[in-house]
């Protein structure tokens, strides 16, 4: 395929061809299989430099306009789309044309990009400053209802940060860990642990 497109900020191997850039749009609606935003598909291409963050976004407009993705719901203010049948035939047919890394590294930033944030939705934090630092509220969700829900009290807005980052990242394990505490099942206390650190700690 002819390079015609921007190549700032493109890793050697990424895409330089429209054409390219479209395809693995539409092979990333296919192969994830769930309805993405915008900035979430451009995110996933862009991450490893995979193409030009302007081309990304004029593909996937173009890919709209031409009725290759459809417009599905809005999740968190954002508008998402699905793969048509159309577009569903671009990504079989010529799927194959992408290398495979590039086909590997966008799909598994989506993913990543994807569980993050459903896991921002499902499970919620808010920052709230008071007169003597700041509280964090959490709260791990079990679909209609709240499994657990507690506030930390923080110094100064980057340890605020650095919780909100920690539960957002093992909001189950907090669970688990809580759980476990307040029914002396260290057992699954333990094993909540390893699944941070790595290794049994026994309570």
């Amino acid at each position: 395929m002819a390079f015609d497109t921007f190549d700032a900020g493109v890793a050697p191997g990424g895409l330089r061809s429209k054409n390219e850039i479209k395809i693995l749009i539409c092979y990333l609606f296919d192969s994830v299989g769930e309805s993405m935003s915008r900035s979430l598909t451009v995110e996933a291409i862009r991450s490893d430099e995979l193409a030009n963050f302007f081309e990304i976004v004029v593909a996937f407009d173009e890919l709209v306009q031409g009725g290759s993705l459809i417009p599905d719901s809005e999740i968190d203010g954002e508008q998402t789309y699905l793969l048509s049948a159309n577009g569903r035939i671009i990504a079989q047919q010529l799927e194959t044309t992408l290398a495979h890394s590039v086909k590997r590294k966008a799909y598994n930033c989506a993913l990543r990009l994807l569980g993050e944030r459903r896991t921002a939705r499902e499970n919620f934090v808010d920052i709230v400053k008071t007169e003597s630092g700041f509280e964090v509220n959490c709260r791990v969700s079990g679909g209609d209802i709240t499994l657990l829900s507690f506030t930390l009290y923080a110094p100064d807005y980057e340890q605020a940060e650095i919780i909100k980052e920690n539960f957002l990242g093992y909001p189950r394990t907090v669970y688990k860990t809580m759980l476990g505490l307040m029914t002396k099942n260290t057992e699954s206390v333990g094993e909540a642990l390893e699944e941070v650190y790595g290794t049994i700690v026994n309570p």
